[in-house]
């Protein structure tokens, strides 16, 4: 069977989870890879659940909908643990054997039972501040997904740093018609810089700061992979 890594993305509205999975998708795509990205969402509000599901693989891709058993579990806000805010409870729920959680913080927010239940599964959890990145680089949180896609890409190698800056270039570089809440965030994030071009610039330079982090982790620590199937 060809190898296929399923993922997915559990966040609070407004911080661009559905962008992400598209972007890891088109620059899947990019490189010959074939993706399907799905979001799934409620009321579409600031700080309310969202989660996207993006499945990555060589060969045709025909499920679609929720993604029950991860390969990778991102999350994008400390409250999808610390406060339930999240669709799948708990938050790892499904994950592969041998998998990934990805954390936006640089602070420990498991309990001693969930760090027992992921050791348990051979699941490696990584923390991103990501948040902070955006800021520190970006000087908006809006960049916070950049930031996880980053990370994302770095420990897993699904994608590369060329098929998303070519990802990024398809969505932002040129006029881009989106649905519902992900076109007045797109819009958002436009109006926080003055050309496109450094949007995508600051965009492009949050992503390389976490990919290279994340991928030097993964240098430091030979044993850790994803395991996909």
């Amino acid at each position: 069977m060809k190898k296929r890594i399923n993922i997915r993305m559990s966040g609070l509205g407004g911080q661009g989870v559905v962008t992400s999975a598209h972007l890891m998708a088109m620059a899947a795509s990019h490189e010959g890879k074939f993706a399907i990205s799905n979001p799934f969402f409620g009321a579409e509000k600031r700080m309310a659940p969202a989660e996207s599901y993006v499945r990555i693989g060589e060969e045709k891709i025909f499920d679609r909908g929720e993604l029950v058993f991860p390969h990778v579990v991102m999350i994008y806000h400390p409250q999808v643990i610390t406060m339930g805010k999240s669709y799948t409870m708990p938050f790892y729920s499904g994950i592969k054997d041998g998998g990934l959680v990805i954390i936006n913080d640089d602070i420990e927010l498991l309990t001693e039972e969930e760090r027992s239940d992921l050791a348990k599964k051979n699941v490696t959890v990584y923390y991103v501040p990501a948040t902070k990145i955006a800021l520190e680089i970006a000087g908006t949180e809006l960049a916070t997904n950049m930031g996880m896609l980053g990370a994302l890409a770095g420990l897993t190698h699904a994608v590369t740093m060329d098929g998303l800056d070519k990802a990024l270039q398809d969505r932002f570089g040129k006029k881009y018609v989106a649905s519902g809440g992900t076109a007045t965030l797109d819009e958002a994030i436009k109006k926080k810089f003055a050309k496109k071009e450094m949007l995508l610039q600051k965009n492009l330079e949050t992503i390389r700061r976490t990919f290279d982090e994340a991928e030097a982790f993964g240098t430091r620590n030979p044993a850790f992979a994803v395991n996909v199937s």
